[in-house]
């Protein structure tokens, strides 16, 4: 989807620091971050949310890439978080599927 900023950076137009490729997705930093680490993980596939899949492969190997992050940015054993924002009401402001993996500091619940 060419007017997706997700989609853009999945295709190398918009710039982005990269921590991990997968067949199924890309993980990179967040610009706007709400913690030290906060990096987001995308399909390569569009989908405008979570509500727009069931496919349960897809989101298992994005989970799996989640895991991988934190293993990267060292925060296995420290603890970290992973969001996925669905629409408006919960904070989901670029509508492609993605999840984001923050740590890196004590988090607080509830969130929000």
């Amino acid at each position: 989807m060419s007017d997706c900023l997700f989609c853009q950076i999945i295709a190398g137009e918009v710039p982005a620091t990269i921590v991990k490729r997968s067949p199924h997705g890309i993980a990179f930093r967040d610009l706007n971050a709400q913690a030290p680490t906060h990096v987001l993980i995308v399909p390569k596939q569009h989908l405008a949310s979570l509500n727009d899949t069931d496919d349960a492969r897809l989101l298992g190997q994005l989970l799996l890439l989640a895991k991988e992050v934190a293993e990267i940015e060292g925060l296995s054993h420290r603890g970290y978080r992973v969001v996925v924002n669905t629409n408006r009401e919960a904070g989901q402001s670029v509508f492609h599927l993605h999840l984001h993996v923050l740590g890196g500091r004590a988090m607080a619940w509830p969130p929000g």
